[in-house]
């Protein structure tokens, strides 16, 4: 299937993308709708992967995708070393119910 274009343009999309990864890594956690999350949860996972890796090549990689160099620096020093022992899955979804406005399912997603 690849992935959704949940209603926006081409540039839209990945600048919300990004904006909202920047987010989870700066914040932890970020409270979003379910479809936009889905999104996330993979390209953050690619972050956290990259990260890892900890050398130049995907210091720099990671710094061409997320917008906030404090970001990338608490990705790389902070986030990726609680990640160390484990093979993927470092975000999580819980659906937290409908928004009120138009009852699109509202999720929290977190890193693990």
């Amino acid at each position: 299937m690849g992935y959704q274009k949940l209603g926006l343009t081409t540039g839209h999309r990945r600048a919300m993308l990004r904006n909202l990864v920047t987010s989870l890594i700066k914040e932890n956690r970020i409270r979003t709708t379910e479809s936009r999350a889905k999104e996330v949860k993979s390209i953050a996972d690619k972050m956290v992967t990259l990260a890892k890796r900890g050398d130049l090549a995907a210091r720099r990689q990671a710094l061409a995708y997320i917008y906030d160099e404090d970001a990338v620096r608490k990705l790389f020093d902070t986030v990726a070393p609680r990640y160390a022992d484990r093979r993927g899955g470092y975000t999580r979804i819980v659906r937290t119910g409908h928004r009120r406005g138009d009852a699109a399912p509202m999720v929290i997603l977190e890193l693990v």
